[in-house]
């Protein structure tokens, strides 16, 4: 893929944005495993656990990019992602289980072990969206440590105060999770030969995300109304 091509810079932008929809759970695993420690540390704690995770991170996505031209792997990551996707717009896990280090090592072992345990979702995002590319992925990742590290309570903020940026970020990885299905090397020919079967089947299935999404979380909403309303009775 040449480094000046549309569709380098396009998959660029997507691997950045995928980071940023995703960091969120990284700056509460970094608050929270550093919570306990003196100012000073603090932030030695944010940037060493931040790198040791992105380097793991690295290696992984690197190893999962070689993965992904193994028969069907690609179609079952892309699957795999299309729940992801999913997951982003109507989980409300808490974080209770990150135990705050004592010490500076502490601290940056609980963000490494951590971030590895819950960047699954990461890395087969931006795998998928690296079309193969290692220089993507790790061009991504070096664009994403600055964002992890100082920007992402700052984007956590931001989605607070404008939720549906969850729902372009939702669909952005519905797009992804769609785009490895049609690249799937025992699918590709079939699609390659339809490409108005391909463009309906990539919007069909970024509506279908959000739209479940956008259900999941009403239905959530008028259930806690109706528990409301009775405990008031």
């Amino acid at each position: 893929m040449d480094i000046l091509s549309l569709e380098f810079l396009s998959a660029l932008i997507t691997i950045v944005f995928i980071d940023l929809i995703l960091a969120g759970d990284n700056a509460i695993v970094i608050g929270l495993a550093a919570r306990k420690l003196p100012k000073e540390q603090q932030k030695k704690a944010v940037i060493w656990g931040t790198v040791g995770a992105v380097g793991i991170r690295a290696i992984a996505t690197t190893l999962v990019v070689y993965l992904l031209n193994v028969p069907w792997l690609m179609l079952a990551g892309g699957i795999l992602l299309l729940w992801i996707a999913y997951k982003l717009l109507v989980d409300n896990e808490a974080h209770d289980n990150i135990t705050a280090g004592n010490t500076l090592w502490q601290s940056v072992r609980t963000i490494i072990i951590a971030d590895a345990a819950m960047g699954l979702d990461n890395v087969i995002a931006v795998a998928g969206a690296a079309h193969g590319s290692v220089m993507l992925v790790l061009l991504g990742l070096i664009i994403s440590i600055p964002i992890v590290v100082w920007g992402s309570t700052l984007f956590i903020k931001l989605i607070n105060k404008i939720p549906w940026i969850v729902y372009v970020g939702s669909g952005v990885l519905a797009y992804t999770a769609a785009k490895m299905i049609t690249h799937e090397i025992k699918l590709e020919e079939f699609f390659k030969n339809n490409p108005a079967f391909e463009w309906s089947f990539l919007i069909l299935i970024v509506i279908v995300i959000i739209v479940a999404g956008l259900w999941k979380n009403a239905s959530r909403k008028q259930t806690a109304n109706m528990e409301k309303s009775s405990e008031s009775h």
